[in-house]
């Protein structure tokens, strides 16, 4: 049974009482019928038992790029100033340079995309021509990256966060001064980078990207007491800070190949929804993951006065507990207040159906690209769509 399949079906089964309009220019149907607080946990578990033995590993397809990537990345990051490029590349170091997903997310859709839309030259010109692309296409990714670890650096300034990918943050290691400017540094980098493209739509898709990075931390930091409540307004904050990149720079991949805006937009709809659902998932597992340390829910962002998907749909079946929220969190008692009124809804499944609907959109995207028989394309395709499962069914 394919995946997308599944999302469908549990979704078109679920008992739904209540419908609201969702953001981002659709509607969609919420259960308020639904089993549980830890019905949600099992049925997570039971999907993530289903997953295919046969499923492409997303990672294994572009393995060896991403090698090459990681070592340029250390590279463009150097400076003659020695503070400088230690800061700089603290997050690139062997050990603690990340996952690398968007990294490997757009390289998939460079293959995935990987149809021409002209008759290309035959032997050693067409050999040139796609040695050329993929190079440009790797060139993205690396600034998608740069963007994303310069965003790192700067979220944990504001947070004033000591950790980071299991180390000592930036900020706490170097100091905010130091941080915030290596941040800055790496943004140059990566302008540096896309320039070399000579694609001034590519450039302005990535500006893009930054300016929504910007906006989505100020409407973090300025919410008022009526968009603190609002669903649209926390989706639109988390297309901002979460998907906004990975959506422009999938768009930014096919462009750079010459494909039609039709499939631009496909690829945009990907990483788009791909990003919320990773972000949705994220608000379930704060409440429902283990803290390394310390061995229970981490509780991250509540604890900073942040409120996720999971606690707004817990505010439409309890209202009073907005009384509870404006009170703050200073006093570990409405902590526990909240945490109980959310075991009592349905805030978590509803959360998980969101998360599920918006994969579904990814992979939708994904079958939606003009047909193709070539074997890369096709595996690059599958490994695109297993990805988005891996982000629902993922426990950290």
């Amino acid at each position: 049974m394919s995946f997308s399949w599944r999302i469908c079906r549990i979704i078109a089964t679920t008992p739904r009482t209540r419908s609201i309009e969702k953001v981002l220019g659709f509607r969609e149907t919420y259960s308020l019928t639904s089993p549980a607080l830890h019905r949600v946990g099992r049925q997570i578990h039971q999907q993530r038992c289903s997953v295919s033995e046969e499923q492409l590993d997303p990672f294994s397809l572009v393995a060896d790029e991403l090698s090459i990537i990681t070592e340029r990345l250390r590279s463009v990051v150097g400076s003659e100033v020695p503070n400088l490029a230690s800061a700089a590349g603290y997050f690139f170091k062997a050990g603690v340079e990340g996952k690398m997903i968007r990294p490997m997310v757009l390289l998939l859709m460079a293959t995935a995309l990987n149809v021409p839309r002209h008759e290309l030259p035959t032997d050693g010109v067409q050999e040139t021509l796609t040695h050329k692309l993929r190079t440009r296409h790797q060139y993205i990714a690396e600034v998608t990256e740069m963007i994303h670890v310069a965003s790192l650096i700067h979220d944990d300034v504001f947070d004033d966060a000591d950790t980071r990918r299991g180390v000592g943050s930036l900020s706490f290691v170097m100091g905010n001064k130091l941080a915030v400017l290596s941040a800055n540094f790496l943004l140059s980098r990566a302008f540096a980078t896309l320039v070399t493209l000579k694609n001034t739509e590519v450039i302005s898709l990535m500006a893009t990207s930054i300016q929504n990075l910007v906006a989505g931390e100020i409407k973090q930091m300025t919410v008022t007491a009526e968009q603190r409540y609002s669903m649209e307004c926390y989706m639109q904050k988390t297309y901002y800070k979460t998907a906004s990149l990975v959506s422009n720079s999938c768009k930014a991949i096919a462009l750079v190949a010459d494909q039609t805006e039709e499939v631009a937009m496909l690829a945009f709809e990907y990483g788009k929804n791909l990003g919320l659902a990773f972000q949705l998932i994220d608000d379930i597992l704060d409440f429902t993951g283990k803290s390394a340390s310390l061995g229970k829910a981490s509780l991250t962002d509540i604890k900073h006065g942040i409120i996720t998907a999971p606690i707004l749909f817990a505010m439409e079946e309890f209202p009073q507990l907005s009384t509870i929220v404006d009170r703050g969190f200073d006093n570990p008692a409405n902590i526990d207040t909240v945490l109980e009124y959310l075991g009592k809804s349905h805030g978590i499944q509803r959360t998980m159906e969101l998360a599920m609907k918006h994969a579904n959109l990814a992979v939708a995207a994904i079958t939606s690209l003009p047909e193709s028989n070539d074997v890369d394309v096709r595996k690059s395709r599958k490994a695109l769509v297993n990805l988005t499962e891996k982000v629902i069914t993922r426990n950290k």
